[in-house]
């Protein structure tokens, strides 16, 4: 896992052949009013764009995924970010069709802030969405990378 603020995108761009064009992605389109929903970028990535209220931690779900890296980049708002190795988690059963592996037990948390972005990788178990105190709105981009 890797937390940062957007302006150091740039430092990352040697992990993952990917990563630039994905970052360039979100300082080409307008963050603010780019359609809730799903949006394709190329074949091996796409882009989620989430609007939403934070939620307690007590609805939170684990989870972690196989197939892509996340890349979080909080538009508007904060959340908390549950973090943990898959490997401290109880594993559930993986759902090859939606990249998801559901995961039980304890981690701990971050909080994620506008301006802020994480990069997520198959054995990073998340859990997204968390209130940082009381429930608020929240914009979200979810850049779906192919880990390849």
């Amino acid at each position: 896992m890797i937390i940062d603020r957007i302006e150091n995108a740039a430092l990352y761009y040697p992990l993952h052949p990917k990563f630039k064009q994905a970052f360039d992605y979100i300082a080409q389109i307008d963050i603010h009013t780019l359609p809730v929903g799903r949006h394709e970028i190329d074949n091996s990535m796409y882009v989620l764009v989430q609007e939403y209220t934070t939620k307690p931690k007590s609805e939170g779900k684990w989870e972690a995924h196989r197939r892509y890296i996340d890349l979080q980049y909080v538009v508007q708002g904060a959340e908390g970010m549950g973090y943990a190795n898959i490997h401290d988690l109880e594993q559930g059963e993986y759902l090859s069709e939606k990249d998801f592996l559901p995961l039980f037990g304890e981690g701990g948390q971050i909080a994620l802030r506008s301006g802020y972005f994480v990069l997520l990788f198959p054995e990073d178990a998340h859990m997204p969405s968390m209130a940082l105190g009381e429930s608020k709105p929240a914009r979200k981009i979810v850049i779906k990378i192919a880990v390849e």
